[in-house]
């Protein structure tokens, strides 16, 4: 007997007086309870013979929050810690469907964490700075301190509506100024150590919102937030210099491989982009100072046959300037006409390749050869050094240039020869191009294509009849020893720009003093705080609108008492949520941002759970900040986020949701419609986590009733709570064990869905039970709606909760110990295998456990269920896993 675990923990508190529901359910029959079909529904509406969901919910939400049961325990809780984080809401009205399925998500894993013994912290708060409130203030006229507030207001009521099992005694607003006061800190503390500088660049502009953006908030060449157009301006701005770590950032992804999703992995490699060359220094006739270049192919150095620079570069404006006044008045044109253009349209392979020769001339370190110097679009002046050497005959876009402005092509690389054995002997004609038959079939010249592959060194001097890779080595080893060049690393990664010229955000702590220097604002005077927005213009000017309040901008030098004035621009909301993690453990602290005790005894976070559109933005600056303090001594880890769960969009009819296009399905609607375990189990039970769904697929009428069905079940037992189980049902004890034992690994793997799908065949294998020899007096009967309850606390807690109460045990189930299965139950005669069609669990079939995969898949191919979800669609790949899936991709 397996009694020593199945106690519930005693309560925290003596039980409040909460008044029982008068409980009357919706009939249903035996042959309706065999199937929970997506078409049923149950009437919610109170007096009419159905449950009353919201009566039901407020109960345990005024319980819950009476009795603190969800609050995280203090310092002396000796149970092991987990860390659960969803990431947090932006307050721009009330929340979607999206947030619903987050929230969803992080509460499974939660709540699953607390019934397996652990000390849970699961935490929310609002990220309540940013444009949309400024933008909403101007529209409306009013200050955006009373937009964001109403709107957190609303949402805070949504989800206590929501059930989910949040410490709501660790609520924070990144626009509080007790959490901003710590921006400020982490800002001062990167500015003394060298993390923190100011310059003038060439940035990205919008136009619309008049204020910088940031590299990875520009999307297509518009601006992540409105849309507009994406500009090029110059300008001095605030950086942290995340390039710093850009090897740690890089180099520390492989810790998670394995806890995040390989396409996060990727996404954040190729943003971090490490290209390893070399620098090549090229002398400038005329000029003292050389121009350095990057290339990952130095190997090629023989090969150069023009130098190409960015046309919006300083440096292209500089060589310009000693050439006749024709080419100048041909350059500004170009440069005119560039600054028009997008990146992305810079960086097309399909455009026409465009330039201006700016009559310089660079020399080639390795051979002395003199390169014309041209300015051509498809160079960035923010990508090395704003300069590339021309090989045309080993890069298509050189290649593509040449052939457009009739410059030489030299082939340095034999691609058709093998990179191991003996080296051939290569003959070249007057122009250094080989004859060989086989490479003047593939003559860049003549076929327009790049030769990109391995092989041989040609007509490169020393270098002849080398592999790339041991060219490479050589030429630098060349470069080194004549003082031209080195090894060296490039990085796509830029520094975080971080300045907004917009009033809703942290002011930056620093200021300005009379004879130019930069100054932080004393530490004893943090926080500096957003002046009242009352009087100002907050409409978009180019320029901050902090910079019109006089009375705010206008102090002193902390060092002389002098007249100064503080900086104007407010930092970019990336900035408070790198960190807030850490906050939440520390929620009132006002002498540090956390405390390194609590960050020991919490972080980093278990699981992070939300959307994978903060693949790079959001993660990649968290995993900066993170190393930052790190290297203070004030974390003993490097990476904020052990564990990731991305979660997929809930879309309508195949698209985003959206006002504009009138697709919305509103959260608090769908919330007073079918309630908030109804709401939950249909999401969760819709379709993988990482999948979108389609809210027409999303069964909430099917996930009332089940829900009434469970309820109904644990009306009817009628055995005592000190029954001895073992005496049951054999066969309803199997499916009961069988479900202890794999929920868990299920809720691990993320696959919420199958959970769901199995604890409504348990639910049908009960009514069987309930209704047939065994009859609700049966010990397994009591055992299987026990174990129903507590597994259906992680979607359904509301209801988990009363089946609780009404099988005769204290508040509340969210604590109860997970149940050990019997492994002697675990030994399958039979096994339900479960039935998906593209990601959705459609059927569950009773199987013997030694079924042959051929047999399993005609069982499912032949099953009225999954003929009636397949519908006129056809199966175009099924993957069987005998005994257990069988899976169905359709078109």
């Amino acid at each position: 007997m397996l009694r020593a675990n199945l106690e519930p923990r005693p309560p925290r508190a003596p039980r409040f007086g909460v008044p029982t529901i008068d409980w009357q359910y919706h009939p249903v029959s035996q042959n309706e309870s065999q199937n929970v079909s997506p078409d049923s529904s149950v009437s919610t509406a109170p007096g009419d013979g159905a449950i009353d969901v919201h009566a039901l919910h407020a109960k345990w939400q005024r319980l819950w929050e009476e009795r603190g049961t969800f609050l995280a325990g203090g310092d002396k809780d000796t149970r092991p810690r987990k860390y659960v984080l969803a990431m947090f809401p932006y307050p721009s009205g009330d929340l979607h469907m999206g947030h619903a399925e987050n929230y969803l998500y992080s509460d499974i894993v939660a709540r699953f964490w607390r019934h397996r013994g652990y000390n849970v912290l699961h935490p929310i708060g609002w990220d309540s700075f940013g444009l949309p409130a400024e933008n909403a203030a101007i529209q409306r006229g009013a200050d955006p301190r009373e937009w964001t507030y109403a709107n957190i207001a609303q949402q805070r009521e949504s989800l206590k509506a929501y059930g989910v099992s949040f410490d709501w005694s660790r609520v924070l607003h990144t626009s509080d100024d007790d959490y901003y006061r710590w921006n400020q800190w982490l800002f001062q503390q990167l500015h003394e150590r060298g993390l923190a500088y100011r310059k003038e660049s060439p940035v990205n502009w919008c136009p619309n919102d008049q204020t910088v953006l940031a590299n990875e908030q520009v999307v297509d060449s518009a601006c992540e937030r409105c849309g507009a157009t994406v500009e090029k301006k110059k300008l001095t701005q605030w950086y942290f210099k995340i390039t710093e770590y850009a090897d740690r950032l890089l180099d520390d992804l492989n810790q998670l491989e394995g806890f995040w999703p390989q396409k996060v992995l990727q996404m954040q490699r190729n943003w971090i982009g490490r290209s390893v060359g070399a620098d090549i220094d090229f002398r400038i006739e005329g000029r003292d100072e050389p121009v350095t270049v990057f290339s990952t192919r130095p190997d090629t150095l023989h090969g150069a046959t023009f130098m190409v620079v960015a046309p919006d570069s300083d440096l292209a404006v500089e060589l310009v300037a000693g050439a006749s006044p024709e080419a100048r008045t041909r350059f500004q044109d170009y440069l005119l006409q560039t600054q028009q253009q997008t990146e992305i349209e810079r960086q097309s392979a399909d455009r026409p390749k465009t330039g201006v020769f700016l009559e310089r001339f660079a020399i080639n370190p390795i051979n002395g050869e003199r390169l014309p110097i041209w300015a051509a679009d498809y160079v960035l002046a923010d990508y090395g050094h704003g300069a590339v050497m021309a090989v045309p005959a080993h890069d298509q876009r050189d290649l593509d240039f040449a052939r457009a402005f009739d410059l030489p092509v030299r082939v340095v690389v034999d691609t058709t020869a093998p990179i191991t054995g003996a080296i051939p002997v290569i003959e070249l004609d007057e122009d250094g191009v080989p004859i060989d038959p086989q490479l003047s079939e593939i003559d860049p010249r003549v076929t327009g294509e790049a030769l990109t592959g391995e092989g041989r060194m040609i007509n490169s001097g020393s270098l002849d009849g080398l592999s790339k890779r041991n060219a490479i080595t050589r030429v630098i080893e060349q470069l080194e020893a004549a003082g031209t060049g080195r090894r060296a690393k490039q990085y796509r990664l830029r520094d975080w720009l971080i300045s907004r010229q917009r009033f809703w955000g942290t002011p930056i702590p620093m200021v300005h003093t009379q004879d130019g220097d930069i100054v932080p604002v004393p530490a004893d005077e943090l926080p500096v705080r957003l002046p009242d927005a009352a009087g100002l213009d907050l409409k978009p000017k180019g320029k901050s609108p902090l910079g019109a309040a006089t009375g705010w901008v206008e102090t002193t030098d902390p060092r002389t008492g002098e007249p100064a004035l503080r900086d104007p621009d407010t930092m970019d909301t990336f900035v408070d949520s790198s960190w807030y993690y850490l906050r939440f453990l520390s929620p009132g602290n006002d002498g540090k941002a956390f405390d390194p005790r609590d960050a020991d005894r919490w972080a980093p976070v278990d699981a992070y759970i939300g959307g994978v559109e903060h693949a790079i933005l959001h993660l990649l600056y968290a995993r900066f900040i993170t190393k930052v303090l790190f290297d203070m001594g004030l974390v003993e880890f490097t990476e904020p986020f052990s564990s990731l769960i991305n979660q997929g969009m809930v879309i309508l009819d195949g698209a985003k949701m959206s006002k504009s296009k009138g697709n919305l399905v509103l959260f608090k609607e769908e919330l007073e419609r079918h309630g908030a375990d109804a709401l939950r189990v249909a999401l969760a039970f819709a379709g993988p986590v990482e999948d979108d769904k389609d809210w027409k697929d999303v069964s909430t009428t099917g996930a009332q009733k089940f829900l009434a069905r469970a309820l109904r079940l644990a009306q009817e037992v009628t055995s005592d709570k000190d029954v001895v189980w073992a005496e049951g049902d054999v066969s309803l004890r199997r499916v009961t064990h069988r479900l202890l034992a794999d929920a868990p690994v299920l809720v691990e793997q993320t696959k919420f869905n199958v959970v769901v799908a199995r604890l409504m065949e348990l639910v049908n294998a009960i009514r069987k039970a309930v209704d047939g020899a065994a009859g609700p007096a049966d010990p397994a009967v009591r055992e299987a709606v026990e174990a129903t309850a507590m597994i259906l606390d992680l979607f359904a807690p509301h209801t988990a909760e009363e089946m609780w109460e009404i099988l005769g045990y204290e508040p509340s189930i969210g604590h109860v110990v997970w149940r050990n299965a019997d492994p002697a139950l675990l030994v399958e005669e039979s096994v339900t295998a479960v039935v998906q069609i593209d990601g959705k669990v459609r059927a569950t079939l009773e199987v013997p456990a030694k079924i042959d995969t051929d047999a399993l898949e005609t069982m499912a191919r032949g099953d009225e269920r999954v003929l009636r979800a397949l519908g006129d669609r056809q199966i175009v790949r099924a993957i069987v896993r005998a005994p257990k899936v069988v899976s169905f991709s359709t078109k």
